[in-house]
């Protein structure tokens, strides 16, 4: 059900965040290792001999610089994004939590052959993975109506994430989930890949830099602009809780009948969509990253569009500095798929995953540069990895991810009321529009909603 915007206080079966907050300060490995040898080298001074593999020499990865790494909801894009991870020198993968029993023990799998082992450990409930002290970072790949709340709850348990988009459900929820991760301290990847890929990221360098002159619209490929409400599929009989935990793949999405197609979190026709649905919905999913990069690329990061209304097959919205953006499936030049493009008074640049762009003036591209066709993770997994250990910022980082999602749920609210609307970013509401501004959120279900 819609309800009033405010970011709603999430709980963890019947505990709030605030008392979760309290009874799980772990203290993470590394900083038990640092504090530790803070405390050695008060008590005696004497010669120690630390073998070069501890410090990290010969190749080795200390100790202190190792991250243990538990995963939450793998399926098919979940496990191509853990064997991003597996490789990576330091990460030790250690647990996997699902409702799918199937999918537990695929990954247990995967991780017992790569390591000659049998120690990783299978959950059902992530409550569990989460209270284990030693594990750093989590990667979550749940269905989109878990992503928000599963990222919150870790980062109360004092763990790092990188989460698959969409990242949140709504827009009460986008800014709940950055204001914990600001609170909290942790490090948070948005699953946007492409803003650590060579093309897209020389593209809004451009765009940035002025190099196209002053920047007038970018054009986003959206591929979905349709939005329904979640309804439910004839209900089928539930399998036993330890196959299937029906109530945990829910989560804080409204309660319907086990149907097994529900459990692909990309059915669309009636099981996801707009408020309450398991999937994206609307420009939301390819939003999650074409809009995205261009919200990078008009330095808007920390802000969204104040205006969005339908127009023919589009969606269009306006930025408060003028630039305007187009969400649209036609017309794009043949680059591959998430194609966006960039237009300036003096020039524009077009890419997409092939790797390839296109830009006038062709000096724009001149010269030497990494091509790289596809959408592979691995340099962003990277990135989250480095800013785990140096307690960076990450290029898609909690704040980022929020703007870029409150962007694409206010297009969905102008595409669902099929008007123009109007929103204020600063207090985070819809201007003289009480239909609108009910849809800022939803209700959650128990023991999840505040």
């Amino acid at each position: 059900m819609p309800g009033d915007g405010k970011a709603p206080a999430y709980g963890t079966h019947g505990v709030t965040m605030k008392q979760a907050n309290q009874t799980s300060k772990a203290v993470s490995r590394r900083t038990f290792l640092k504090q530790a040898g803070l405390m050695a080298g008060t008590a005696i001074a004497l010669p120690q001999f630390v073998p070069a593999r501890a410090l990290g020499r010969d190749g080795a990865v200390a100790p202190s610089e190792r991250i243990v790494l538990g995963a939450i909801g793998i399926g098919n894009r979940g496990n191509y994004v853990l064997d991003c991870f597996l490789p990576e020198p330091g990460v030790q993968f250690v647990a996997i939590c699902d409702v799918r029993a199937e999918r537990r023990l695929a990954v247990k799998k995967k991780a017992d052959t790569r390591y000659g082992n049998q120690d990783c450990a299978m959950y059902r409930d992530m409550h569990e993975l989460l209270a284990r002290p030693d594990i750093d970072a989590v990667l979550i790949a749940t269905g989109p109506n878990w992503h928000a709340t599963a990222s919150m709850l870790a980062a109360e348990a004092g763990k790092d994430v990188y989460c698959e988009k969409p990242c949140t459900r709504n827009i009460a929820q986008s800014f709940a989930l950055a204001e914990t991760f600001r609170r909290t301290g942790r490090v948070f990847q948005a699953g946007t890949q492409r803003r650590s890929l060579p093309n897209f990221a020389l593209a809004c360098e451009l765009a940035q830099r002025g190099k196209l002159g002053r920047l007038q619209a970018l054009h986003a490929h959206p591929m979905g602009l349709t939005t329904i409400m979640s309804g439910w599929l004839p209900a089928e009989p539930e399998p036993p809780k330890d196959q299937v935990d029906w109530d945990l793949y829910l989560g804080p999405a409204a309660w319907r009948p086990y149907n097994k197609k529900l459990l692909n979190a990309f059915h669309f026709e009636k099981g996801g969509g707009f408020v309450g649905g398991f999937g994206g919905g609307g420009c939301l999913e390819w939003g999650s990253h074409c809009v995205d990069l261009c919200q990078w690329a008009n330095n808007a990061d920390n802000t969204a569009a104040v205006e969005y209304w339908p127009e023919g097959k589009e969606l269009h919205a306006r930025y408060a500095n003028g630039v305007k953006l187009v969400m649209r499936n036609d017309g794009w030049l043949p680059l591959g798929s998430c194609p966006v493009r960039f237009e300036g008074d003096s020039g524009w640049v077009e890419t997409g995953d092939n790797g390839e762009m296109v830009a006038n003036p062709t000096t724009l591209i001149a010269g030497p540069r990494p091509r790289i066709a596809g959408y592979p993770a691995n340099f962003h997994v990277r990135d989250f990895l480095n800013c785990v250990r140096t307690r960076g910022k990450t290029r898609a980082d909690a704040d980022a991810a929020c703007w870029s999602h409150v962007t694409c749920h206010a297009a969905n609210i102008a595409l669902f009321l099929n008007r123009k609307v109007k929103y204020d970013p600063a207090k985070n509401e819809f201007v003289g529009d009480a239909e609108a501004n009910r849809l800022r959120s939803e209700a959650l279900r128990e023991p999840w909603r505040s």
